[in-house]
């Protein structure tokens, strides 16, 4: 699958990690043959808790491997290991961890931080006691680690978050809206200092309502009707139903949308099983990740595989245009297009093989074989 199409008879020729020709099929003799599956580019998640029973906040190198090793399973290449609402010295051990173990795993292509600087009326599985504004001596220790840094997301109504958003824009990471109560006039305002995406979007956030005698729009309105926000979406069949996801493909196209698990430790794990997030006790239930009590979804269960099949399958989509959702719209988000989310010349060799019934049979990261169907 290339960039401008899906085509067959060809090869790709992989040298130390990148790809170096899209070509005719040659005599090579070193050949790996798809027997007919697709070739497509590695999916890149740009929200990710944990899986298999393990946590980002764990803060081990032990923990990220298991992670990644998960998420390998459903053709994740790249993927942000992401913090919960927590105490700043908490987040800040996670940040000092992902730095640390990203040389030896380089399946992680950064952070994400979500929370503490969200809003407590659009709170969701987040620990609300930890939640704060975006003051500079609690900014100021995170952004130590812009680079890694990749994501923040943040409500642009509390005091300070237009600040932040400029010093991220500034520092090259990308503010996401998200756990937001905001009124489209304050989204507006962080879109004007760099915002350009919106997280998990219809899932915590504001819509449309009176102000006075006048119904305003929410965030989500703005994120839906500005062609420059980018949309995260939770294509699990759990967080969105297939209506809200046809009406998100209608209003923004195959790229204004971005896949994302939002997996938490609980993805992959067999139903009934109890797990912990940011502190909180949560089940798998049906196949979704619960809070203990069944009152909210305590993230997400599927991996990028699963997101895709749900948008062919429930929304109509094309295969081509879910995978751009997973691959070349999460690269540009972050800044990673030079070298992720495309089959091309100089792009690096992250691949995944998957089958006419959308299974992944094999992920490649720089060409290095990372994952094997039974």
């Amino acid at each position: 699958m290339l960039p401008e199409g899906i085509r067959d008879g060809l090869e790709i020729l992989v040298q130390n990690g990148v790809i170096a020709a899209v070509r005719e099929r040659g005599r090579e003799t070193d050949v790996v043959d798809l027997q007919g599956n697709y070739l497509v580019p590695g999916f890149i998640d740009l929200h990710v808790h944990g899986g298999n029973g393990r946590d980002a906040m764990e803060a081990s190198e032990d923990a990220f491997r298991e992670i990644c090793d998960f998420h390998a399973s459903g053709g994740t290449t790249s993927l942000l290991l992401t913090t919960v609402t927590a105490p700043i010295p908490d987040i800040v051990q996670t940040l000092r961890a992902i730095r640390a173990a990203q040389p030896a795993l380089p399946q992680i292509a950064g952070a994400h931080v979500e929370g503490p600087f969200i809003s407590r009326r659009r709170v969701g599985a987040q620990r609300a006691e930890f939640i704060s504004d975006p003051l500079p001596a609690l900014t100021e220790p995170i952004l130590q680690f812009a680079d890694v840094l990749k994501r923040m997301t943040l409500a642009p109504e509390l005091p300070g978050a237009l600040e932040l958003v400029g010093e991220l824009q500034q520092r090259g990471v990308s503010s996401s809206a998200g756990h937001s109560d905001a009124w489209e006039e304050e989204v507006r305002a962080a879109f004007e200092r760099g915002l350009r995406s919106s997280t998990h979007t219809f899932n915590c956030m504001s819509s449309a309502r009176r102000r006075g005698r006048d119904r305003i729009a929410g965030l989500l309105e703005f994120a839906l009707s500005e062609p420059e926000m980018s949309c995260e979406l939770i294509a699990d069949g759990h967080h969105v139903t297939s209506t809200l996801m046809k009406m998100l493909y209608h209003a923004k196209g195959a790229r204004g949308i971005c896949l994302v698990t939002d997996a938490t430790a609980g993805a992959g794990l067999s139903d009934g099983t109890i797990f912990q997030l940011g502190g909180r006790e949560c089940v798998v239930s049906d196949g979704a990740c619960l809070l203990a009590d069944r009152s909210a979804l305590a993230g997400g269960a599927a991996r990028t595989i699963d997101l895709i099949k749900t948008m062919i399958e429930e929304v109509g989509v094309s295969l081509s245009d879910a995978v751009l959702m997973a691959t070349e719209n999460p690269a540009r988000a972050i800044g990673l297009e030079s070298r992720k989310g495309a089959i091309a010349v100089g792009a690096d060799a992250d691949l995944v093989v998957i089958s006419p019934e959308l299974k992944v049979r094999q992920t490649y990261l720089g060409g290095r074989k990372i994952f094997q169907c039974g």
